[in-house]
């Protein structure tokens, strides 16, 4: 399989950097993706285990990629129902 994946870049050069940027743009996705899974907490691995993950967000810590002039205040009506369903 490998051997004919060589001998036509061999007579094709032309696709190397093709090839190059696809697999550079494929392994950037997957990095990402692995970042994402194990370190943000809106993507849910075990919904049995956490049904409600939004329950459990700091919302001190900034939850997107970039966060400019971020300022957080708690909504009253989300804090009474919050207060009324414990």
């Amino acid at each position: 399989m490998s051997g004919g994946f060589l001998q036509m870049l061999n007579k094709r050069k032309e696709l190397i950097p093709l090839i190059g940027f696809v697999g550079f743009a494929a392994l950037g996705a997957a990095t990402a993706s692995i970042y994402f899974l194990f370190t943000k907490p809106d993507v849910i691995l075990n919904k049995t285990r956490n049904p409600e993950p939004w329950e459990r967000l700091d919302p001190s810590k900034p939850q997107k990629l970039i966060t400019i002039n971020q300022q957080w205040k708690p909504v009253e009506e989300l804090e009474l129902v919050k207060k009324l369903t414990k």
